[in-house]
């Protein structure tokens, strides 16, 4: 079945319910699928993500191959 033919029969399962539970249950699921990742994170998450993304834009990185080399002595 396509995405049109889904959608369609989609909508007739809706207009032909009264039942304000499926109703709710679907909305519910669209509102949640719909959702940006970034509205479900933490304040301070956020924060710590647009700090980075300052520090990539300064060139305030370190290659992982550096990183990885300051572990050798741990092996």
């Amino acid at each position: 079945m396509n995405i049109e033919a889904t959608k369609l029969e989609l909508m007739q399962l809706l207009l032909n319910t009264t039942n304000e539970k499926i109703l709710m249950k679907i909305k519910n699921i669209y509102h949640e699928e719909s959702s940006d990742w970034w509205d479900m994170i933490s304040p301070e998450e956020q924060s710590e993500i647009e700090e980075g993304l300052k520090q990539i834009e300064n060139n305030e990185v370190v290659s992982h191959e550096s990183v990885m080399k300051g572990f050798e002595k741990w092996k």
